[in-house]
This record gives structure tokens, sequence and C-alpha cells, in this order.
């Protein structure tokens, strides 16, 4: 393998990738002049547009470098993100995507403040939203550092900075309609990447998946597709399913992109054609996986990155040499700018408008200040990534990302459903929901073994699961349902049934 060593083909579709992006930077600043469009593109995208774009910014680094990576060295139990990551789409389609876009304007509290209190519900949510885009953050900052590290040869921590400052550059100037085109360009790219690289894998076999499966149970034995290598505990795969699946409900990077779409229709129209794209893309993974496992070997992927979050990378160069290398290199980079992207310009609808332009200035911002606070705070979180990134230099990124997963499933999702569907719902019951769930999931995963033995090597554990949801959803919408009861709000009851109509049919 030379990675690691400069190449002048990989170097050239790293620029033609970068000089197109901030072509449509360019192109989208000239037409970002309000927070409509800063937030959601005008509401102009359609429903194949916003359907790639959804696609984009769903299949991350933990897509790409990190399943690729846990199937090649853990076998079977590395599917189970790609089937909870899946999963999780129809309980988007069915539950969430109308409502959210007949109630809110830009980000998901707006739904949930819809008939209560907004200021006490606008502030938890951005404690769970934050939360949620730290940890995701940290995988997309440990996949690009892995990445170009190894591709150009430069330090880890530089590569960290490019990316943290590519990332301010799309989303400062040209706002939620740049990342949506970036997201497109990279959904393109990633599904025709990864299909040319799974054809290739199984041309070595006769395109035939049983050959491949059976070669890799030849040569490490036929654990490798039985579960229980990654995942020994049961209680671990079912809150790390549970993680997964309403994790992708709750995701505020994910839910921001149904306000870009004219209406509810073409919301679900769109989460219709996401959920193909990203299962054909999951389909795909599995021969990645297992592909680098039998061609490259786990052994030679660990000694590369321990993490082994380039598995797919290495895989590349293998069939197709390093041209081929560069191209999947700058897929996955483009893969993580516009992940990245999105998630900063979430984060940043979190702080100015949740809490600057509906908390601190009641809701009468002056013209033009919610934009500027949004691009203040989208600086403020590239340099928070940039440094979390090189502090979890070397964690496999699937595994970052199923930890954010957790947080929005506990800190979100409840409070989004009870808020939507149980009119009893009170802003005590709302806010306590998203604090608790928040809170418990980050303690949680402090004391789990993820963080006292993986990463402090502690001998042992006080909290036993790697992934806490199992505990932290129950838990969520336990108190969000305890404290509406205890506290109860006839107002708010009364404004769910004014709302009603508008939530169901769009109609004000």
């Amino acid at each position: 393998m030379t990675l690691g060593t400069p190449d002048p083909v990989a170097i050239a579709f790293f620029a033609v990738f970068i000089a197109i992006t901030l072509g449509i930077t360019y192109w989208a600043a000239r037409r970002t002049q309000t927070a409509d469009h800063f937030y959601a593109a005008g509401r102009s995208v359609t429903a194949g547009q916003n359907g790639f774009a959804l696609a984009g910014d769903y299949m991350s680094a933990a897509s790409f470098l990190g399943i690729a990576g846990l199937v090649s060295t853990s076998g079977f139990d590395g599917l189970i993100y790609s089937t909870g990551w899946l999963v999780g789409w129809p309980v988007v389609l069915f539950l969430i995507a109308e409502p959210l876009r007949n109630l809110g304007r830009y980000t998901f509290a707006d739904v949930v403040a819809s008939r209560l209190d907004p200021m006490p519900v606008r502030i938890s949510a951005t404690v769970g939203t934050l939360a949620t885009i730290a940890f995701y953050l940290i995988a997309q900052m440990v996949g690009a550092g892995s990445l170009i590290r190894l591709l150009f040869g430069i330090p880890y921590e530089t590569a960290v900075v490019i990316v943290g400052c590519a990332m301010m550059a799309y989303v400062l100037f040209g706002g939620m309609l740049a990342t949506t085109w970036v997201q497109i360009v990279k959904a393109v790219l990633l599904l025709g990447g990864a299909a040319t690289l799974a054809i290739m894998v199984l041309a070595k076999f006769g395109f035939d998946p049983r050959a491949l499966f059976a070669a890799a149970a030849a040569k490490y034995g036929a654990g490798v597709l039985a579960p229980g290598k990654l995942v020994s505990n049961p209680l671990d795969a079912i809150s790390l399913g549970m993680a997964l699946m309403f994790g992708t409900a709750g995701l505020p990077h994910i839910l921001m992109r149904f306000y870009t779409v004219p209406d509810a229709r073409t919301a679900r129209r769109s989460v219709f054609i996401a959920t193909g794209l990203i299962g054909l893309f999951y389909l795909m993974t599995f021969v990645l996986g297992f592909g680098a496992m039998v061609l490259v070997t786990p052994e030679s992927i660990k000694a590369i990155d321990a993490g082994g979050n380039m598995a797919a990378p290495m895989l590349a160069e293998l069939l197709g040499g390093r041209a081929f290398l560069g191209f999947i290199a700058a897929v996955a980079f483009a893969t993580i700018l516009a992940v990245v992207a999105g998630l900063a310009l979430s984060g940043a609808a979190a702080i100015s408008h949740d809490i600057w332009a509906s908390v601190i200035r009641k809701g009468h911002p002056k013209p033009g200040e919610e934009i500027k606070v949004a691009r203040i705070a989208t600086v403020v979180l590239a340099v928070v990534a940039m440094i979390l990134g090189i502090a979890f230099k070397g964690q496999n990124v699937a595994f970052m990302v199923g930890l954010a997963f957790a947080i929005a499933a506990s800190a979100n999702f409840p409070a989004l459903v009870l808020s939507v569907f149980w009119r009893r719902t009170t802003t005590a019951g709302a806010a306590s929901s998203m604090i608790v769930g928040a809170t418990s999931t980050l303690v949680l995963i402090a004391l789990s073994p993820a963080v006292q033995i993986d990463l402090l090597h502690h001998a042992t554990a006080i909290f036993p699961l790697k992934n806490p949801a199992l505990v932290t959803i129950p838990l969520s919408f336990a108190t969000g349902i305890l404290v509406s009861l205890l506290r109860p709000n006839p107002a708010s009851e009364a404004r769910h049934e004014a709302i009603e109509t508008r939530l169901l049919l769009g109609a004000d």
C-alpha cells in the first residue's frame, strides 16, 4: 500500500471537487440574502433534489469509511450499523416528515414550541441539538483527518483544520442552498464510487456475493458471518439498534432539510427517494466490508489506521490503483464536507434562531441580525469541531456517530413525538424530557465501557452498556409524560386542538 505518499492524480481529484463546490458556494451566495434563504434555501428545493440531498446529508463518513472498516475487522456485527440506520427512515416518513414541514420554520424546536411556551422549550432543544452535533462532528473530523493524512502524508491535525475551514466557507457564504447542492453532488459521487468499487469486488468472486462470504468464512472462520464478535451482549445490540433507528428521527441536520421544500407532500416524496438511495448504498457496504476483509485483510487495515476507517480507500487502491484510490478518497472527502456543512448549519440555526432571535430578542431580531449571529456561530462551531476532531484521533467513526444517534434518540425524538401526538404534553414535560434525555445520555456515555475502558483504559466501567439508548430513550419518554401529568396545563392542550388542522393538512 502506498497510502501516505502524495500523488498528483489524487490531488487533482481533490482540487476538482473543491473547485466545483466553491463554485456552487459562490453561485448560492449571490442568492442568499434573507433568513429564509440562509436556513431553508427559500423553500424552493424539489422532491428529487431534496431526496438526493437527504441521502447526501445522511450517508456520512461513518457510512462509507466507518461501516466498511467495522465489517472488514469485525464481520457480521458491523452490519448492525447499516440496518439500524436504514430502518430509521420509515419512522421519519410516517411520523415526522409531514408534521415537521407543516408546523416548523427552520429548526425542530419550532415544532415543539408551536403550542408550548417557546423560551424553555427552545433552550432545552438547543442543548440536545448541540450535543448531537458535537458527537457527529467528531466522527466526520476524525474521518477527514485520517483520510487526508494517509493520502497526502500531511499531519492529521493540519488535515482537520483544512476540513474545518472548508466547512466554514460553504455555510458562511452559501447557507442552505450551497449546502443542498454540495450534498447532491456528494450523493451522486458516493453512490457512483461505491457501486464501482462493489462491482470490482464482486468481479473477483464471479459476481456471486455468496462466494465472497464463503471466502471470508474460509479465511477467518464461520464466526465472521455470525453475530457476537463486535457486540457480544444482547442488550448492547438492542440498545445500539434503538439509538440508530430512533436517532434518525431526531437528527437536527436531517430534520432541517424538510423546511427546504414547498409543502408536506414534497417532504414525504423526498424521504421516499432518500430511503431508496440510502438502502441501495448500505447494501453495497456489505460487499465493501467483506471485500476488504478478504482482499486487504484486517491486519493490514489496522496497521494503517487503528479505527479501521481506511478499509474502503485501501480496497480501492488494491483493485484500481492510485488513480482509483484518488477518486474514492475524493468521494470520501466530499462525503465529509457535505455532512459537516449540514451539521454546522443546523447548529448555527439552533444558536441564532432558537436562542438569539426567539429567546434573547423575544422573536423580534433586528433586520439581518439573525443571519449575522448564525455566521458567527458557524465560525465557533468550526473551531470546536477542529478541537474535538484532534482530541478524538484514532476512534472508529461509525462508533462515534452511534453515540450521536443515542443523544438524538433520547433528547430530541421523545419530545418531538410527545409534543406532536400527545395533547396533554406541557412545556415543563417537553423541556424536562429533552434535558433529562441529553444529560442522562452524556453521563452514561461517560460511564460506559466506550469511554472508561476504550478511551481512558480503566479496568472496568460503571455503566455496562456501550450505547445507553436502551435506558435513556424510555427515561426521556417517561420524564416527559410524568412531568406533564404532574403539572397539567389546559392552555397547551387547547393550543394543540387549535393547530391540529395545520398539523395534518398544512393549513393555517
